[in-house]
């Protein structure tokens, strides 16, 4: 073996950014998902906004006490993203969970761990994505239980909306809820939107529901609103990023409102 080179240092440290990427998102995501990341890569991810991603336990079915059981690991997920450096967002991507759980909670367990952060939560983005569109009659469509469902309902109500219809399918595994087709979803939306609303909601970070946003836009004649879709954009929001996107529909051309 011929003998190795001397290894130099060199004398004067290169400048350094003050980061890599402008901005950052972290996301907390079940140890189930199949389809945030893909989806934060295709809508938020850029050369400007870096998404980086912490998992914690889940284990299905998806009832209300096992939402309820993620609560614990949520500061230590926030505090596995980037450690002890600041980041411009965290969503947990969890519609019902955020739900059962509740928004205000989910927010102090994350900023437990990153003090100051914007937090963000699928039915919370959902909300602030329904007020956006002025849309105060809605129907909903999730891939729960009724047992699941029911704490949906009551969220949104809560929130001051009129809900004219209400449809669930039925599932309890959020892996199975992740192989329904975008094409089955835009049907599904066709049957679930009560002729009176003025948008639909659809929810779970399961659904692949941001590819199916503008396809089920068409078939309703009216906006749709999805998981995945409004925390995306409202994270985008938080970057500074106004970019419109109307290939994942009419609420990626709009500004956040002011709460």
């Amino acid at each position: 073996m011929k003998p190795l080179p001397e290894i130099k240092v060199y004398p004067k440290r290169p400048a350094l950014d003050d980061r890599p990427l402008e901005k950052r998102v972290g996301l907390i995501i079940l140890a189930t998902d199949h389809t945030t990341e893909p989806d934060f890569r295709r809508m938020v991810a850029s050369e400007r906004i870096g998404v980086y991603v912490a998992r914690i336990p889940y284990a299905n079915p998806t009832t209300p006490e096992n939402l309820r059981k993620m609560q614990p690991a949520l500061t230590a997920g926030a505090a596995l993203i980037l450690p002890d450096e600041k980041l411009d967002a965290v969503c947990y991507s969890c519609t019902s969970a955020s739900v059962v759980i509740g928004d205000a909670e989910i927010e102090a367990a994350i900023q437990a761990a990153k003090p100051g952060v914007s937090v963000v939560t699928p039915p919370m983005a959902g909300v602030r994505g329904l007020r956006a569109l002025v849309a105060s009659r809605i129907s909903i469509l999730t891939p729960y239980t009724v047992e699941t469902s029911k704490p949906m309902a009551a969220y949104f109500a809560a929130q001051g909306f009129d809900i004219a219809s209400f449809s669930c399918l039925g599932f309890e595994d959020d892996r199975e809820m992740a192989r329904i087709a975008p094409e089955t979803l835009v049907d599904l939306a066709r049957e679930a939107t009560h002729a009176s609303a003025d948008a639909l909601f659809v929810s779970c970070t399961a659904l692949r529901g941001a590819l199916a946003v503008t396809g089920m836009e068409q078939a309703i004649g009216r906006p749709v609103v999805t998981s995945n879709q409004a925390t995306a954009w409202n994270c985008l929001r938080l970057c500074g990023d106004e970019t419109a996107h109307p290939e994942f529909g009419r609420l990626m051309t709009l500004p956040l409102p002011r709460d």
